[in-house]
């Protein structure tokens, strides 16, 4: 995801936490450049919000819902990297609606692409993942508990009963709030937690439906003719019908995210409760009112960037640490994907990268 370099000098020990896209950039600039990079990752798969859950009936986006490429640097990993993964949504029938599915607002012509990976959103950090998981830098089910400084370098405190990780450097690449927990576990990373007070990150609840008897007469008069809406129902922000997208199979499903508000107040309830409580907003926002063949509700603790910390990255040279994520700029994947590369960009030259920020559209 970067220029050809020569290889370090002196080639680090580099474990960046967190296998989302903006880990997965940053991790996979610093492998290519030479240094001895581990990727760590909590769960089972790579991909943060990214992620696509399945079911009997299909595939869900059940977090990032499309993607754009504004920044040039994207659209040069993705043409170089993933030329067959990346695929356009047509989703210019978005539309604001009122909490009963009136359109009170006509969505502008499309400025940009909607993009998607093919046949499912996770297929992309799964591939940006791979040559990491086949050179054995890359740790799933393996969350860092504890970092503690040990000389010039740091050991990293990972799952009960196995041995600190050791790493030169260490860089976060998880949500605001769970990197700023861990910083303050460290006497001296708690100068970088405190920057991170000023990001606000909300939860988010998403619901996922299947309706495989949509091919009975009646459910699709009843349902709407758009692919995708922004919502100001109370319960709910978002809509997609997620078998408009490409490469996603024929049977009606739809993911419905829930506002921030909403999810920010019952963000105790459990996933039965909120699901009932978004599957009759979905109703009277679509008209459909059959019983789907699938429901399945998930909460994301940290899913969408209120207040971003303004900076691209956060990066301490003196130290060995630094910080990336979409909540850095904003909420896009692409943000994420510019606060992982520029911070590995500036771990490679020594200091902070001002780089290119020419930006162009990903060929269609």
């Amino acid at each position: 995801m970067s220029r050809h370099r020569p290889p370090p000098a002196h080639p680090q020990r580099i474990a960046v936490i967190g296998a989302g896209i903006a880990g997965l950039a940053c991790a996979r600039t610093l492998a290519q450049a030479g240094h001895d990079v581990t990727l760590l990752e909590g769960s089972g798969t790579p991909g943060g919000r990214m992620a696509t859950c399945d079911s009997p009936f299909g595939g869900f986006d059940c977090g990032a819902q499309y993607f754009t490429v504004r920044d040039a640097r994207l659209a040069q990993a993705l043409e170089t990297t993933a030329p067959q993964l990346a695929r356009r949504w047509s989703a210019s029938a978005v539309r604001v609606l009122d909490e009963h599915g009136r359109q009170i607002e006509a969505a502008p012509a499309p400025t940009e692409a909607h993009w998607v990976a093919a046949p499912a959103m996770a297929a992309l950090p799964r591939h940006w993942a791979e040559p990491l998981a086949q050179a054995g830098r890359l740790r799933l089910n393996t969350r860092v508990q504890r970092l503690q400084r040990a000389g010039a370098g740091w050991h990293l405190h990972v799952d009960e009963g196995a041995a600190p990780l050791p790493a030169d450097v260490v860089i976060s690449a998880l949500p605001a709030p769970r990197a700023r927990n861990l910083l303050f576990q460290s006497e001296q990373a708690g100068a970088l937690a405190t920057l991170l007070a000023r990001v606000e990150m909300a939860p988010c609840w998403t619901l996922m439906l299947a309706f495989p008897q949509a091919a009975q007469p009646g459910l699709y008069t009843l349902g709407p003719q758009w692919n995708a809406a922004r919502s100001t129902h109370h319960r709910i922000a978002w809509l997609a019908r997620e078998s408009s997208k490409p490469q996603r199979g024929g049977i009606e499903r739809w993911t419905v995210q829930a506002s921030s508000d909403w999810s920010r107040e019952h963000v105790q309830d459990d996933a039965e409760r909120a699901g009932a409580k978004l599957l009759k907003a979905f109703a009277e926002i679509t008209g459909i009112r059959a019983t789907p063949g699938h429901a399945q509700a998930r909460l994301w603790p940290h899913a969408r960037t209120l207040a971003p910390l303004g900076q691209p990255f956060v990066w301490d040279a003196a130290l060995g640490l630094g910080l990336c994520g979409d909540w850095c700029l904003g909420q896009r994947v692409e943000d994420a994907f510019v606060s992982g590369l520029e911070l590995a960009l500036a771990v490679i030259t020594g200091g902070p990268y001002a780089g290119s920020v020419k930006r162009r559209p990903l060929n269609s």
